[in-house]
């Protein structure tokens, strides 16, 4: 059987992959011994930073440690940076509110409760916040004087899925997908039937007009876009609901801004060493067009995020002690990487800038 490590087969690069696995298995196996809470600081450098290919060294500081922000949710994702207020929105979808970890002070407060057991979140480019909301199955802005508005919430006539992450365009678009999680239990939303197949959706903001780009995934969850724009690659975490399900990331090329072509695997979740392979849920682009994961449900030395390159390499990991749902990038510099994870909120210092405003 063909062992897949991103789209790299066999060879030199594929042995560095295997090697780089058993490095990250050795040093999941530390979570024991560290200590998160900060007050024994980790031996630099960090570990958890794994180098799997040597490209990736270029990208990790040596003396900066993964830190753990706060701790207390159900169920992290959605990390989205304000640049303006310097501050971090996260969802905990369970809880069915908002945080906001504030840069100053490092301080964590409730925005918003209740959320509509949002999930992801962006800012558009006049920074209003957007979030896919699973409890009542759309997608909203909040606007400058502080209400609401309904951007999308059916199609065809039909009430939508449970919207899940979120991304803009320069021409205004907004992406988003539609898998549905919100609606299939009550724990992240509310229990309730799926009218309509597992899609994403572009809606044009300036005439609302809203069309389907692709329904070919099973469940679409993460997106993003590559640096240029030409280029969206759209996380695939269907395996949850169908068995046939592949573990993977698509990648499709972007017409005009507004339609998509020429759909293709970008990579395999599968990783050398591991019998399993784990899902990715939510990515974010750097500026050299590497695409960072958050990814999970294998264990130590898998959980966390994977970095690849824009050939589909697999280069390196941060390893996390629990499933990595969403990640962002943000800070001053937009050289911070921002984890949301299972129960906690964390953030490392890299040496590459996101793509994006958010």
């Amino acid at each position: 059987m063909t062992n897949k490590i991103g789209n790299l087969e066999s060879g030199a690069v594929g042995r560095r992959a295997f090697l780089g696995a058993g490095f990250a298995a050795a040093a999941g196996a530390a979570y024991a011994q560290r200590d998160w809470s900060g007050k024994n600081p980790v031996r630099y450098p960090d570990p958890d930073i794994v180098v799997i290919d040597k490209r990736f060294a270029r990208y990790k500081i040596g003396n900066t440690p993964i830190q753990r922000l706060y701790t207390g949710t159900l169920w992290s994702e959605g990390p989205a940076w304000n640049g303006v207020g310097r501050y971090l929105v996260f969802s905990d979808i369970p809880n069915d509110r908002q945080l906001r970890w504030i840069e100053d002070d490092a301080h964590v407060s409730t925005m918003r409760q209740p959320s509509g057991y949002s999930n992801g979140n962006t800012f558009d480019y006049e920074a209003r916040q957007l979030s896919c909301e699973h409890g009542n199955r759309r997608v909203v802005r909040y606007e400058h004087n502080g209400s609401v508005t309904v951007i999308a919430d059916k199609w065809n006539g039909k009430i939508l899925n449970g919207p899940n992450d979120i991304v803009v365009h320069p021409d205004g678009g907004i992406w988003f997908t539609d898998p549905g999680y919100g609606t299939l239990v009550d724990y992240e939303g509310h229990k309730g039937e799926l009218l309509l197949k597992e899609a994403v959706y572009r809606l044009d903001a300036k005439t609302g007009q809203m069309t389907m780009v692709t329904d070919e995934l099973f469940k679409p969850n993460g997106i993003c876009f590559s640096p240029d724009y030409k280029k969206v690659y759209i996380c695939d975490t269907g395996f949850t609901h169908y068995p046939q399900a592949p573990k993977n990331i698509r990648v499709y090329d972007v017409v005009d801004g507004k339609t998509l072509r020429n759909g293709r695997q970008y990579v395999s979740m599968e990783l050398a060493g591991f019998k399993d392979a784990g899902l990715a849920d939510g990515i974010r682009a750097d500026t050299d067009g590497n695409i960072w994961v958050g990814a999970g449900w294998v264990g130590a030395g898998y959980d966390g995020v994977h970095i690849f390159t824009p050939e589909g390499e697999r280069i390196g990991q941060i390893l996390l002690p629990e499933i990595c749902a969403n990640v962002c990038f943000g800070g001053p510099k937009r050289n911070r990487l921002f984890m949301a994870a299972g129960q906690s909120l964390y953030a490392v210092y890299v040496e590459a800038r996101g793509a994006h405003i958010c």
